[in-house]
């Protein structure tokens, strides 16, 4: 059959005259070359419809410039462009057009200490946005780490002190009968809860970018918390984590203002929003605290 005689129901004039703020096709299934890594991702991509006399947009045209992903390197140049062809194929029915990429992120970790080293995943979101003020990126990233209460730390320490007490008060002080102490049940007989902990991390990136630096905001954002959680690991890099967490007591208002702190002074970035949750080992709820900067 003769495409031109086939009939285009979309293009024809609704009956309902309105704008629609956003149209289009979300989790598409697309290959991505990201980062140096190939990679699976899910795409949300739609435009705006602007002519309140047609009934609907072209679908197929968007799903079309979309492939252009699986065969070049993920760039905000080549998101700039295929926003382009959107709005371009689209013409006079579209003035804004978006894509949101959901991918997950894998990277080797070494081990605090010894020579081991394991696989990581961060799940990441790219949502770029084209209309007549130009691009607009945001780069997503969720982290995982270790968060020891401040206040637990301090009653646990209290309650070792009372044990030191109880078993020392009596005798002449000996160093040796101190240090075994130490190392038994009793010179820990209270312990801080520690819980996994998660930051969602929103960066808007300032428009003159032209690569989407993941790994090295992973590595900011880890170096600020200090707790990363760990892969493969031997006694010594259980015990340097044990440590890190000592040296590291944090409420979740304190990881928000350690990540406010490096995320303001990131290179690159317009803005921010950021969201950590510490699910808490004492309540069956979440700790959670919200920071944000120039994201109106």
């Amino acid at each position: 059959m003769n495409p031109q005689t086939m009939p285009d129901i979309a293009a024809q004039p609704t009956p309902a005259a309105q704008t629609l703020d956003w149209v289009g096709m979300c989790n598409i299934d697309i290959p991505l070359f990201f980062d140096g890594q190939r990679t699976a991702a899910k795409v949300n991509a739609g435009v705006s419809l602007d002519d309140e006399t047609t009934r609907g947009i072209h679908m197929s045209r968007l799903y079309l410039a979309l492939q252009r992903l699986t065969h070049q390197p993920l760039a905000p140049a080549l998101l700039e462009s295929i926003l382009g062809d959107f709005l371009l194929s689209h013409s006079g029915l579209s003035q804004h057009a978006s894509l949101s990429i959901s991918l997950d992120w894998m990277t080797q970790r070494a081990a605090l200490v010894s020579d081991l080293s394991g696989w990581r995943s961060y799940p990441v979101t790219i949502d770029a946005t084209l209309d007549a003020n130009g691009l607009r990126l945001e780069l997503g990233l969720t982290l995982t780490y270790s968060s020891t209460c401040p206040c637990s730390a301090a009653l646990a320490r209290q309650l070792i002190q009372q044990r030191f007490a109880e078993d020392f008060s009596a005798t002449p002080i000996d160093y040796e009968r101190i240090h075994d102490w130490l190392g038994s049940t009793n010179g820990i007989v209270a312990t801080p809860h520690s819980q996994r902990s998660t930051a969602h991390i929103q960066l808007r990136l300032q428009q003159h970018i032209t690569d989407f630096t993941v790994q090295a905001v992973i590595d900011c954002a880890e170096k600020a918390l200090e707790t990363a959680v760990q892969t493969a690991v031997k006694r010594a890099d259980e015990q340097a984590f044990a440590l890190a967490n000592g040296q590291n007591l944090m409420f979740c208002e304190d990881a928000a203002r350690r990540l406010s702190r490096v995320l303001h002074e990131y290179p690159g970035t317009a803005g921010f929003k950021l969201k950590v949750i510490h699910a808490e080992s004492l309540h069956a709820h979440d700790a959670v605290a919200e920071s944000s900067w120039r994201w109106a």
